[in-house]
């Protein structure tokens, strides 16, 4: 897979025509610089990993939850448990293309403190990422459906349920009695999807093959292979009771034994090192190789940086190039994602999502948070890299996100049916209900300013997109969006939750300012 999705000779296509008419192509990934660099810059020694559990059918008969209510016959869960450390969650299925109709409910106990949070809803509505319908990546691997992914802190306890869809009045039978102010303290649904039922899904049934990943995006260099999946039977009894101890539960690796790991290690740091070399080598002509960041520049600066022919005819309208952490800056482990890259032939939009991680973080954590996405986004899911082409945090930092170049038109999987000539940039956090941060809606406007100028994108104007196929336009549509729209605006889903939403025309505005229109 990881050679033939994308050729040596298809990238160096793809890169020639992904490159904005106002910049020039960088040197080949093969003069750059290696070894020592590109060790450092691989991520190959972070020590990320991720426990994948199955769910079990609930005991009806056992005692009430915790919330006061008795499992279903038909619900999935797991009781508590004691588990390794991690600090992102998600439930994934078998099929990318079926549905969870129902809710998903996790707490976790801290690792700090020892004490377990109350019930957090995780949003069960993630089709609508992904890669477009019928695409080279998207037939690559068989994606598997799944939930947003949720930023719980660290934690080394886990308790899961899956309810499927019931009628009001079998729901009101069960939970009669149920305290119902056992809802996670200012927790929000990431939002529900609008969408349509798809072919070939029941509601009341659950998709077959549920998991629970329990991520560990990793947080210090250690020598531990980095794609590592870690599988633990169950754990306890059906009473809810005491996690059991960690020294009985037995960790093992469903891909690979523990020899052929250890005789496959030497492989994957040399191909993560190749592969940070690619990585860096995607932005050499905005930074030094293996930056951690590129800097920021004026918008006189960044003008100047121009090939002449870019602005020999008219002033360009592109803002100032923003502060980017590069992905050596948050510590992506270069080895987990799929070889080389994808290419489109524009930018005409830009989609602004919600990460729908929830809003427990802080701004130190971002980097955390992101290689929690990354990894969920590649191992869980499936994906051949993070799905959005870049990501802000609460404070208004800048990300790299698929890697690429971050001036180049790289073609992501944030937008299912509008990949295509499009960027997609994710706001860390849910906000349906919660406001964004005006750090955050400033940094949109500041990189959309600079990446849409380079393409020649008004911010404020409108263009026309051909929909790859999604639950709201069919495949062949010809579709007039804004040049800066929401991800709902694509597909039926309430991302980027309402208030971020409410928020794009000031983006747009700020954004069109940043540019010297007027």
């Amino acid at each position: 897979m990881r050679a033939s999705l994308v050729s040596s000779i298809a990238v160096g296509c793809a890169a020639a025509l992904a490159l904005p008419l106002s910049l020039t192509a960088p040197a080949p990934a093969a003069a750059a610089p290696v070894p020592a660099l590109a060790r450092a810059a691989s991520g190959a020694g972070l020590a990320g990993s991720t426990q994948s559990l199955p769910l079990e059918p609930l005991a009806p008969d056992g005692p009430r939850d915790r919330a006061g209510g008795r499992a279903a016959p038909d619900e999935r869960g797991l009781t508590r448990r004691e588990v390794r450390p991690f600090s992102l969650v998600g439930v994934v299925w078998d099929d990318a293309r079926t549905a969870l109709h129902g809710t998903v409910q996790v707490r976790t106990r801290a690792t700090a403190d020892g004490a377990w949070s109350r019930w957090q809803d995780v949003e069960t509505h993630y089709d609508e990422h992904g890669a477009d319908p019928g695409t080279t990546e998207d037939r690559a691997a068989a994606p598997r459906g799944a939930t947003a992914p949720l930023w719980v802190g660290d934690s080394d306890g886990v308790e899961v349920r899956v309810r499927p869809e019931r009628g009001e009045t079998e729901e009101a039978d069960r939970t009669d009695g149920m305290d119902r102010t056992a809802g996670a303290a200012g927790t929000e649904k990431a939002g529900e999807t609008a969408g349509t039922e798809k072919a070939g899904e029941t509601a009341g049934e659950l998709p077959a093959g549920l998991r629970l990943e329990l991520v560990d995006p990793g947080r210090e260099p250690a020598g531990a292979p980095s794609d590592r999946v870690l599988d633990a039977p169950a754990a306890d009894g059906a009473d809810g009771g005491e996690a059991t101890p960690m020294s009985y539960i037995q960790f093992t690796d469903p891909y690979t034994s523990s020899t052929e790991l250890s005789e496959q290690a030497g492989e994957k740091a040399a191909v993560a090192a190749e592969q940070a070399a690619e990585s860096a080598a995607a932005n050499a002509d905005l930074a030094p190789y293996g930056t951690s960041a590129i800097p920021a520049l004026s918008q006189a600066q960044t003008l100047a940086s121009l090939p002449e022919a870019a602005t020999a005819k008219a002033k360009p309208y592109i803002g100032a190039r923003p502060k980017i952490v590069t992905r050596k800056g948050w510590g992506a482990d270069e080895g987990l994602r799929e070889a080389g890259f994808v290419y489109t032939k524009t930018v005409k939009a830009a989609f602004v999502h919600h990460s729908a991680t929830g809003n427990n973080y802080t701004c130190g954590d971002a980097p955390a948070v992101l290689r929690g996405i990354y990894r969920y986004h590649v191992k869980s899911l499936r994906w051949r890299d993070l799905g959005y082409n870049f990501a802000v945090d609460k404070c208004g930092s800048i990300y790299e996100g698929r890697a690429g170049g971050v001036a180049k038109a790289v073609q992501g999987a944030h937008t299912m049916g509008f990949n295509g000539n499009s960027m997609g940039i994710a706001v860390l956090g849910t906000y349906g209900s919660t406001n964004p941060p005006a750090a955050a809606v400033t940094a949109i406007a500041r990189l959309t300013a600079w990446k849409l100028g380079l393409f020649g994108a008004n911010p404020k104007s409108r263009t026309t997109l051909t929909s790859g196929g999604g639950n709201r336009f069919k495949k062949g549509t010809k579709v007039k969006l804004n040049v800066i729209s929401g991800h709902r605006d694509g597909f039926a889903t309430e991302c980027p939750g309402k208030r971020l939403y409410g928020k794009l025309g000031t983006a747009r505005s700020a954004s069109a300012k940043y540019q010297g229109r007027h």
